[in-house]
């Protein structure tokens, strides 16, 4: 990025503000981390806005500074509040984009970037419902001079929904770190440790499915294809928090027990160590019932180089191809998402070796973090060349 004095801007590269609602775990907080980090490496100035979470810590860590303000809030008072503090904040940073990642700070970013005559750029993460006064609360993601779409799904229900299309929309893929998720780096001590703590055979292949419990991820799914499928020699973990929904786990449990699985299905609240965790799975599955606006876990998995099954709706299909690095499934079929266990479970040595390698080979050719972090700095560049901006 290149910058220009009249507006504050750092000779070495612009000043971004990224909005966020919070900075807990997940993957809209992972890519704004990301960002901030490829801002600073370019020379700029990173600033996140959010009303705080566990991963101030990282933005720190890379140099990037947070300012709290509960921009999560969704009230039209505490909106135009937001607004206000978000327009001292540009002026005295000397914030050259606004970037907003979610709508309620959408809103109040949006209203302080036309405030300070900033431009305004937005990633949509997902689809959103889109009924009455829902879809003009939505419709704020579509006012940026640029629209990321995290995949090319997104950008087809921009398109279908909102009527916006492109140039304003791009299509840039998040990304993983092939730095951390490469099979290479995981040394045999780390397999053992988390393969001791979650009390696994050696000798049962593992059937893996990390999403936090929620109905749409499909839990339900799996555990029907699992006691289809009518093996007993395997372990399925589903690996994600409950996030206090107790009555849907309570659910999964009785399901399990239902149909014969004790000691078959079994359940994980956390993991740190999501490469080894990858790398002790057999197969890897989303079994998404929506469709994932991208899917990370698809793709840290082929990272990995493990055979990944999902579901043939959203984003998956950008990220798989059938045949050649996993399988898609109808959403919400059982008994297809057993047959296509039974087939990744078969698989030969070899033939798990050549689809390691066709995934490994995708992954770093057009989803990796480098990637999303050079598209997005470009946009960046882009935007600050515009017209309007060039005139603010």
């Amino acid at each position: 990025m290149t910058g220009a004095d009249e507006r504050g801007r750092h000779p070495g590269g612009a000043t971004v503000l990224q909005v966020v609602p919070a900075l807990e775990q997940g993957g809209l907080e992972r890519g704004t981390v990301e960002v901030a980090a490829a801002v600073i490496a370019a020379g700029g100035t990173a600033l996140v806005a959010s009303s705080g979470g566990r991963m101030v810590h990282d933005l720190a860590r890379v140099g990037a500074r947070h300012v709290e303000l509960p921009v999560h809030r969704k009230s039209p008072i505490a909106i135009r509040r937001n607004a206000d503090r978000l327009a001292d904040l540009i002026r005295e940073a000397g914030v050259d984009i606004v970037h907003a990642r979610s709508r309620a700070p959408a809103w109040a970013a949006w209203m302080a970037a036309e405030r300070t005559g900033r431009p305004f750029v937005t990633t949509v993460h997902g689809p959103y419902s889109a009924g009455g006064l829902k879809k003009r609360y939505n419709e704020v993601m579509t006012r940026g001079a640029r629209v990321i779409a995290i995949s090319e799904f997104i950008a087809g229900y921009l398109q279908s929904t909102y009527g916006v299309g492109r140039p304003p929309v791009r299509v840039i893929h998040r990304g993983v770190d092939t730095e951390v998720f490469d099979p290479e780096k995981v040394s045999p001590a780390r397999l053992v440790q988390l393969a001791e703590a979650w009390r696994l055979p050696d000798d049962e292949p593992v059937v893996l499915l990390p999403g936090r419990l929620t109905r749409w991820k499909g839990q339900t799914v799996l555990i029907e294809a699992i006691a289809r499928l009518g093996r007993r020699d395997l372990r399925c973990v589903l690996l994600g928090s409950d996030q206090g929904r107790t009555a849907y786990r309570r659910e999964l449990e009785r399901l399990a027990e239902k149909r014969g699985l004790d000691g078959i299905v079994q359940f994980v609240d956390d993991c740190r160590d999501m490469a080894a965790a990858y790398m002790l799975a057999d197969v890897v599955v989303s079994a998404s019932t929506d469709p994932e606006g991208f899917g990370r876990v698809v793709v840290e998995a082929q990272a990995m180089g493990r055979p990944v099954i999902g579901t043939d709706h959203g984003a998956a299909k950008e990220t798989i191809e059938p045949g050649q690095t996993g399988w898609l499934v109808a959403p919400g079929d059982p008994g297809a998402l057993a047959d296509a266990l039974g087939d990744a479970l078969a698989m030969t040595p070899a033939a798990r070796s050549f689809m390691a390698w066709k995934q490994t080979d995708m992954v770093r050719a057009h989803f990796t973090v480098r990637r999303m972090c050079d598209e997005t700095l470009a946009l960046y560049d882009e935007v600050l060349a515009l017209p309007s901006a060039s005139a603010a």
